[in-house]
């Protein structure tokens, strides 16, 4: 490739947009959970790994723009601290596919007992390999800890969804409305709660034995369980604020639109329009939710334990704070 002198050397080690705002983090997430990405070859995919190298090393040459496309392919596959592709199904860029058809079937209409179960399962089973596949890899659970909050998860979720379902059913005082309105939003009650147990438990090591902590320039100074709370805290917001609009937004759309004479008159177009509105509200709520945090947080030294305030920078400076990557 021809060297293009004229332009300046880019820092790699830092997302291309602002992290320190959300309109930045909105850009970096909203590439980074493209679906498209997942068309790339695994020759294409080692080749942009190959290419974010050679950069690093000073070895490449490439377009700035080549450079970043290939930084974005390895952000989206490869996990930040393992540096492992990671299973295809699970990547963030996979979320929108993989939800689709799992959130239209925990919002059919008059779900019988099974299955509400069925989805339920499915949905958490998908969680926990989101969770498992994204989480900060420097604290990992074993495959027991794994199975038991696996099997936690799915136990919450089931009993949240069959327990709600039949009190909407039992209040026959309510307007047919009101009831049809809380029977569609159970799926997102029984979903927040269960996600976001599914968050701790598939991560409860981090709050018992930490995550590593690194100072400015990548080095890692410890563990901090300060820093795995904050960590999972922030990864079950973004789980909630995700499942809001997706679990909302098409129940009360179809509900309006079940109501309408043209509806009626038009039920071949009731399943394609519940699958458009579904796959927008994943797309659109995906990357505002995640985007409500950096994925490299911070804490001030401060906020963290007292042990990591006796440490120095490079030049003996004390540090001003600690970075992790909390996870998706």
């Amino acid at each position: 490739m021809t060297a293009i002198p004229s332009q300046e050397p880019i820092n790699l080690d830092q997302p291309r947009y602002d992290q320190s705002t959300y309109w930045g983090r909105l850009r970096h997430f909203s590439e980074f959970t493209n679906p498209l990405n997942l068309l790339a070859t695994n020759a294409q995919l080692d080749a942009a790994k190959q290419l974010v190298a050679d950069y690093r090393a000073g070895k490449s040459t490439a377009d700035v723009e080549e450079v970043w496309k290939a930084k974005g392919l390895v952000d989206s596959t490869f996990h930040p601290d393992t540096g492992e592709k990671i299973l295809l199904p699970f990547r963030m860029a996979s979320f929108v596919p993989t939800n689709v058809a799992i959130v239209a079937g925990m919002l059919m209409p008059n779900p019988s007992t099974a299955t509400i179960l069925f989805f339920q399962w499915i949905n958490q089973s998908v969680n926990v390999a989101f969770n498992y596949f994204n989480a900060n890899k420097t604290t990992v659970m074993d495959m027991n800890e794994t199975a038991t909050a696996y099997a936690s998860a799915v136990a919450a979720s089931c009993g949240i969804a069959v327990g709600m379902n039949s009190a909407v059913k039992r209040a026959t005082n309510l307007k047919p409305l009101t009831q049809l309105i809380l029977s569609r939003s159970v799926p997102f009650v029984a979903v927040v709660a269960a996600g976001t147990l599914n968050v701790i438990l598939m991560r409860q090591k981090e709050l018992v034995d930490g995550i590593d902590v690194l100072d400015a320039d990548g080095n890692t100074v410890g563990k901090s369980t300060t820093a795995g709370r904050h960590a999972i805290a922030q990864v079950a917001i973004s789980r909630v604020a995700t499942s809001f609009p997706i679990m909302v937004i098409p129940s009360l759309v179809m509900a309006r639109l079940d109501r309408s004479a043209w509806m009626k008159a038009n039920m071949r177009w009731r399943t394609p329009i519940n699958l458009f509105t579904i796959t927008g509200s994943l797309l659109v709520a995906l990357p505002c939710a995640v985007a409500l945090f950096p994925q490299r947080a911070s804490l001030p030294i401060s906020k963290v334990e007292p042990k990591f305030a006796l440490l120095r920078t490079k030049d003996g400076r004390p540090l001003e704070k600690v970075y992790f990557n909390r996870g998706l």
